[in-house]
């Protein structure tokens, strides 16, 4: 039998009706409680300035400051009863503090509105998340600096389409990714210097006709001072959005990264070793060793990416200034923070743990022709032929060394000089791939001597 008390637009999911539906898609207290800690240091400071500027007394404000104390305790004693009736974060604490004090509760809404609190609160949570970030990027820096320094002279291939290339150093190449998290770090930063500035005071969307001190409040909360248009503050989510966005191209350096490292723990390419905290077995193949934190690393991006898409979609076609629409900011970005600080913490411990296997490193290093570069660069030093000539005869030595079945460093002077007869006994001493790595020397070169430079700049750099 059908309920016929049931809604029958939306079925029986919402037994009691449309006032259960309104109730469940109004409701954000299920995620916006994560700011808790935000939502009552904003109130702290807002009554301390109400005091500050006497539209409060300092007897009222001293009960509110205490009592929110009080509340926040039973938040994170995991003792607070947070209710779906109430929407919010804000109205759950600004109830449960009117039964912790009584009657001066109600004053600490003055000259404030929700939307310029929510603002301020999410400014606070996202502002922690940026400084979480700065953290694990200079730890994940430091970790991959290390192995840098100690394989400053360890040759391995370098890749292009995946195929042998030139031969590089281990340490460059721990050194590329130092440069790409280094851009992170950078963009953390200047994300959070952009955003520091504070929207409590701004109200609904005019400001208030009370005499509250906006730079005080900025100043309590940390902020390097308070946000010029009223408007703009309580409608701004660019904060969110562009840490979003610089978490969506961290997130694909580490998905690279992560790429990589699948690639080298393989039986084919047996570059590296990861560890046994990173890795899991097979639950039927007792030989795999499956580089699991990095194919997991390498999903995470796809939620990143997902919840910057989502919120510029959320943002899109909003007039000024709050809309409700602006409620599902934050579950995305919350998400976002929860799986890129998660990523980062994985591939830091990755990094520290992981074993480069120098052997393996070396003998690929040397194949795939890796020194026809170096060859043809000889002939335009040494001979001076053009370089366009000197590529094609080094292209025809490539041809003869893969007929018969070696490597250009295995040929012999006659056969050299089968594709250029001022060819010298000299040319064997460029083919070697360590000394390939020395000779690149210019800035930014692979040689172990710029490495080891590059890892002292970036030293300095941390410091």
């Amino acid at each position: 039998m059908t309920d016929k008390s049931a809604n029958t637009m939306w079925g029986g999911r919402f037994a009691a009706g449309p006032d259960a539906i309104m109730e469940a898609i109004n409701a954000s207290i299920g995620f916006d409680q994560r700011m808790a800690s935000q939502d009552i240091a904003g109130s702290r400071a807002h009554a301390a300035m109400l005091g500050a500027t006497s539209i409060l007394s300092n007897k009222d404000v001293e009960a509110i400051r205490e009592g929110l104390l009080t509340v926040l305790s039973e938040i994170e004693g995991g003792t607070f009863e947070f209710s779906t009736a109430l929407e919010d974060i804000h109205m759950n604490v600004e109830a449960r503090l009117k039964e912790v004090i009584g009657e001066p509760a109600g004053r600490l809404h003055t000259g404030r509105s929700r939307n310029d609190q929510v603002a301020t609160d999410f400014k606070l949570w996202v502002r922690d998340q940026l400084d979480a970030a700065e953290g694990a990027l200079l730890s994940l820096i430091n970790a991959l600096l290390e192995q840098a320094e100690a394989g400053a002279d360890w040759v391995m291939p370098g890749f292009t389409h995946l195929q042998t290339a030139q031969p590089v150093t281990w340490g460059h190449h721990m050194m590329a990714y130092v440069e790409m998290f280094g851009r992170d770090l950078s963009r953390v930063r200047d994300a959070r210097a952009r955003m520091n500035e504070s929207p409590l005071g701004a109200a609904a969307l005019a400001g208030t006709s009370f005499p509250i001190d906006r730079y005080m409040t900025a100043q309590e909360l940390g902020f390097d001072r308070p946000a010029a248009n009223s408007l703009d503050a309580v409608s701004d989510r660019d904060f969110a959005l562009e840490f979003l966005g610089l978490a969506s191209i961290c997130a694909m350096h580490l998905s690279r990264f992560a790429e990589e490292l699948v690639i080298w723990s393989s039986a084919q390419f047996r570059f590296v070793t990861l560890s046994d905290r990173f890795s899991t077995g097979s639950s039927i193949m007792p030989q795999k060793k499956n580089p699991d934190a990095a194919e997991l690393i390498r999903a995470k991006v796809g939620r990143i990416f997902g919840a910057n898409t989502g919120l510029m979609m959320v943002m899109k076609g909003l007039p000024l200034t709050y809309s409700k629409d602006m409620q599902e900011d934050k579950e995305q970005v919350f998400d976002a923070a929860d799986n890129w600080m998660l990523a980062l913490a994985a591939m830091d411990g990755m990094v520290r743990d992981m074993t480069a296997n120098r052997a393996s490193l070396a003998a690929a290093a040397g194949s795939g022709f890796s020194t026809a570069t170096d060859l043809a660069d000889w002939l335009v030093r040494v001979l001076g032929l053009p370089f366009r000539d000197a590529h094609h005869i080094t292209g025809s030595l490539v041809a003869l060394a893969e007929a018969e079945g070696c490597d250009l460093p295995d040929l012999t002077l006659e056969q050299m000089k089968t594709a250029h007869a001022d060819i010298t006994n000299d040319v064997f001493d460029v083919l070697g791939v360590e000394n390939s790595v020395a000779s690149r020397t210019s800035y930014g070169g692979t040689a172990p001597v710029q490495v080891r430079a590059q890892v002292a700049r970036w030293k300095e750099i941390l410091s």
